[in-house]
């Protein structure tokens, strides 16, 4: 029989808000056995980080409280303790030292100024009592155990000082300190490059077998899930929807909920026409005592043969696309910026961020760029519209070359280009209505006549992107990360702009907040011929949404042509290293399943 290490049972967490109590976790139960991974999935407010916070005590009081419940943690040849019952001092002997936790965004995770050593030293000094030199080498051997190139170096850097890979390694080191029962893996690899996020999995994979603990991996992303855990949990609103070993709830899911969920993610083998999203499998509203009822639609979107592109509306496609003159030539760019500087001030060192790089777009089509962070797709996507300095190359729109306008010519075509940017939140002005900051451009470019005229134009895009009016006089702190992208879609399309370019505007969304948001940029770009460049790292969303892609690598252009053509027939091993990451579902489970 299987050990078992924790019991969650009737776990009821609450946060109190100006609008009445919110019941975040409500009434859970589960077991987690030695050896095991659960994986917990479901959506932002779903309720998944709340648990995990809840099982060590990390809920701020106020306005966080759990009310009610039990989660019993089964220590080695020791007496159960229930966690929820002992108090805060003997609850730090157990928190980081039995149970630890690998949250979701290491930057804000380590503290910025002290160094990255320091901090995973401090873990050994506190709960092993050891002395600092002990403790430095324990802390270097473990950023050798977590794969970190030239771990003295990263010991002594800040944590601005190295790359997202690396200080979610940092983390890892952290959290392994002290030899947990129980490590708590919270989205640990969201927006995460495909290799990078293969590595940090294979990572915690081998880590968790040497040690045989137990792993909880929170995560939105299914194919991941389906990858590296045993059983899984599905939550949706605060509660367990559905629960199973990971092959039965990926090959017989029961609930509405999780058939939505499953459907949403792009299909690698199929291009599809409209990704289904979970309103397409289920309705829910709220009952007077503030919980969820589901109903499952009768007849739920079905990924038939009428909603797949074929093979000749493809062709058709291409032939239409191709047969024009191109939109956007970019010819021999290159950008690079100082690393290093001699007494004077002079550059003496650059980082050659985008290497003379060249393409064209075509009038209607969507060009994907991918590659690994630092491979210089966002800053080759800002060189184009000028928000970064290229230092040489041409940027040639509709015959104008972009490079060599006056700031007053440049602004007026701005209109005409635009930009959707990765974060929504921080390109939002956070004391700006919604209304007035897409409204804002319009009296810029003095678009429309009048205010009147333009707020009838904010309603509009509104409910283009799928908001309403009534959203007009609200702030971007009371949208969810999904909304505040269709927002920014909005403001971006209130210039009646003809070319856009999407910073990785999907990459931290929920899969069916994320299929939305394709969907709506497929729509649009059939109702206003819109022209995209589509940067992102995750290869299953470039082959649903772009005609062609440009695999980019350290600046350079390694491979460019169709999608599905480089999808299926890559020719750099760059390329084919970036595919093989992919997460591969059950197919890459090495579990027995």
């Amino acid at each position: 029989m299987s050990e078992k290490l924790l019991e969650v049972k009737n776990l009821k967490t609450v946060f109190a808000t100006e609008d009445g109590t919110v019941v975040a976790v409500n009434d859970i139960s589960f077991s987690l056995n030695r050896g095991e991974t659960l994986g917990i999935v479901g959506e932002s407010g779903s309720g998944k980080s709340v648990t995990s916070l809840s099982i060590i005590r990390l809920i701020a009081n106020p306005p966080g409280k759990i009310v009610s419940g039990e989660i019993i943690y089964y220590p080695k040849d020791k007496p159960p303790v229930d966690l929820l019952k002992i108090p805060e001092k003997d609850m730090q002997k157990y928190r980081g030292n039995d149970i630890a936790m690998i949250f979701q965004e290491p930057m804000t995770s380590l503290n910025p100024v002290f160094k990255c050593g320091d901090q995973v030293a401090e873990a050994i000094l506190l709960h092993q009592h050891k002395n600092k030199k002990q403790a430095k080498e324990q802390t270097i051997a473990l950023f050798e155990k977590v794969k970190l190139a030239n771990p003295g170096r990263v010991f002594d850097s800040y944590p601005h000082q190295i790359s997202g890979g690396q200080k979610q390694r940092v983390m890892i080191a952290m959290a392994l300190s002290c030899n947990p029962d129980i490590l708590i893996a919270d989205e640990p690899t969201t927006a995460l490059d495909v290799t990078v996020q293969k590595t940090i999995l294979d990572l915690l994979n081998e880590l968790q077998e040497e040690m045989d603990a137990a792993q909880i991996f929170i995560t939105h992303d299914l194919g991941v899930v389906a990858e590296i855990a045993d059983h899984v949990i599905v939550m949706f609103k605060g509660k367990i929807v559905e629960s199973g070993t990971v092959h039965e709830i990926f090959t017989k899911p029961k609930h509405p909920y999780t058939k939505g969920l499953l459907a949403c993610r792009p299909n690698l083998e199929r291009k599809v026409k409209h990704l289904p999203t979970v309103s397409d499998f289920m309705d829910f509203t709220q009952n007077k005592n503030g919980e969820f009822d589901i109903t499952a639609k009768s007849t739920p979107f079905i990924e038939n043969a009428g909603n797949e592109f074929t093979k000749e509306e493809i062709k058709a496609r291409y032939d239409f696309l191709y047969q024009q003159t191109p939109m956007l030539k970019v010819e021999n760019l290159s950008t690079r910026f100082p690393m290093k500087k001699n007494l004077f001030g002079k550059p003496t060192q650059y980082l050659h961020a985008v290497d003379d790089v060249s393409f064209v777009v075509f009038p209607g089509e969507t060009l994907g760029l991918v590659g690994e962070s630092g491979c210089g797709k966002t800053t080759l996507g800002r060189s184009i519209l000028r928000l970064a300095t290229p230092f040489k190359g041409k940027v040639i729109f509709e015959g104008k070359d972009l490079l060599q306008l006056s700031n007053q010519e440049m602004r007026a075509l701005r209109k005409d280009i635009q930009i959707i940017f990765q974060d929504p939140y921080s390109s939002l002005n956070p004391r700006m209505t919604i209304g007035n900051a897409i409204m804002e451009p319009m009296e810029v470019h003095k678009i429309h006549s009048s205010t009147k005229e333009r707020k009838e134009k904010v309603i509009e895009l509104l409910e283009t992107v799928n908001l309403s009016a009534d959203h007009f006089g609200r702030y971007p702190h009371e949208f969810s990360g999904g909304q505040r992208q269709r927002i920014c879609i909005a403001r971006a399309l209130s210039l009646n702009p003809r070319f856009l370019i999407c910073d990785e505007s999907v990459s931290a969304l929920d899969v069916s907040v994320q299929a939305q948001v394709l969907n709506l940029l497929t729509e649009l770009r059939a109702k206003f011929n819109f022209t995209y460049i589509f940067i992102s790292h995750d290869l299953s969303v470039v082959k649903h949404i772009c005609d062609r892609m440009i695999v980019m690598n350290k600046g350079k252009v390694e491979e460019i042509g169709y999608a599905e053509e480089i999808y299926q027939h890559p020719q750099k091993e760059y390329t084919k290293r970036l595919i093989a990451s992919i997460p591969k579902g059950l197919k890459g489970n090495k579990r027995n399943v």
